[in-house]
C-alpha cells in the first residue's frame, strides 16, 4: 500500500498539546480552545524529557460525560473525565499498524511513544490520509506518464 515503510514517527505531529491529570476541566477546555485542538494528551512529567502518557481528554469526552451527563464542571479535573485506557502506537510502527490500532480501539488519533513509553507525538487519521493522498497522487502521476508515453509512441 505504501511505497516504503512509513512509520508513525515519520508522520506524527511532534508538537503535542499536553496537560497534567490534576488540571481543572475548565482550564483544560480553555487550553483546547486557545490551541485549536480537540484532544489533550494527559501526562505525568517527572522531567520535560520523560513524559509518560496516562490518559487522553477530548472535546467529545467533555461533551458526552459532563455536558450531556448534566454534571457541574466546577471542581472537576482532567483525571475525572479523561480516558485512561489509552491506545498508543510505537514510533517505529507502520501506518498499517497505526490504522489497525485506530480501528481496534475505535479512535481517530493516538499518542506516539518512543523508548521507555515516552511521549513523542500524536498521529491522527488525517495525518494518515495525507500520506495516502500523496501515494495516490504518485500512482496517478505514473499512470499519466505511461499514457503520455503511449500517445507519443503511437504518433
Amino acid at each position: 500500500m505504501f511505497s516504503r515503510k512509513t512509520t508513525a514517527g515519520d508522520v506524527c505531529t511532534r508538537i503535542v498539546s499536553i496537560a497534567p491529570p490534576g488540571l481543572s476541566l475548565e482550564e483544560a477546555a480553555r487550553v483546547m480552545r486557545d490551541q485549536h485542538v480537540g484532544c489533550l494528551v494527559i501526562v505525568e512529567e517527572p522531567s520535560p524529557e520523560d513524559r509518560q502518557v496516562v490518559g487522553v481528554l477530548t472535546d467529545r469526552d467533555i461533551v458526552t460525560q459532563v455536558v450531556a451527563g448534566q454534571k457541574n464542571p466546577n471542581g472537576l479535573c482532567v483525571a475525572d473525565v479523561m480516558s485512561r485506557a489509552v491506545a498508543s502506537v510505537r514510533e517505529d510502527d507502520s501506518l498499517l499498524d497505526v490504522l489497525a490500532t485506530m480501528r481496534r480501539k475505535a479512535v481517530r488519533r493516538v499518542p506516539v511513544v518512543g523508548p521507555h513509553d515516552r511521549l513523542i507525538g500524536v498521529i491522527s487519521i488525517d495525518d494518515v490520509l495525507e500520506v495516502l493522498a500523496e501515494e495516490m497522487q504518485a500512482v496517478a502521476d505514473a499512470i499519466g506518464a505511461a499514457q503520455h508515453h503511449e500517445q507519443r509512441q503511437g504518433r
